[in-house]
């Protein structure tokens, strides 16, 4: 019975690490196509922050969405998981490369909830 639970724990963690490399393949094309805007563009700051925007959003919803199809019970959850588990390493990279200030509490505060909001709404749609 026991050796049941490990094989669908070790499921859901395979389908999460998919989830988790699925939104950050989508967040590098979708921030090659933004830094080829800039580039051929010659976009403005307020169009590349919501170009980032909308990749946390996009990524986070396929993440989600890619946890919700692989785990069929409590998909929003999962979801939501995705999402702030996508959240949190873009923080530890963030920090590692030095670009978190204390000044952005606000923007991170909103960051996450686009992150785990978009998550849950790919699991729930999912």
């Amino acid at each position: 019975m026991n050796n049941g639970k490990a094989v669908q724990t070790k499921k859901k963690g395979a389908v999460c690490m998919a989830a988790l490399l699925t939104s950050y393949f989508m967040t590098a094309v979708m921030l090659l196509i933004l830094a080829l805007l800039l580039y051929k563009m010659n976009l403005d700051e307020s169009k590349v922050a919501a170009g980032i925007l909308i990749t946390y959003i996009v990524s986070g919803f396929t993440g989600g969405f890619v946890a919700g199809k692989g785990i069929a019970s409590k998909k929003y959850l999962w979801g939501l998981g995705v999402g702030m588990l996508y959240f949190l390493i873009l923080i530890c990279v963030s920090a590692v490369s030095g670009r978190i200030l204390l000044q952005e509490g606000l923007h991170l505060f909103t960051t996450m909830i686009l992150c785990a909001g978009s998550g849950m709404m790919g699991g729930m749609l999912s």
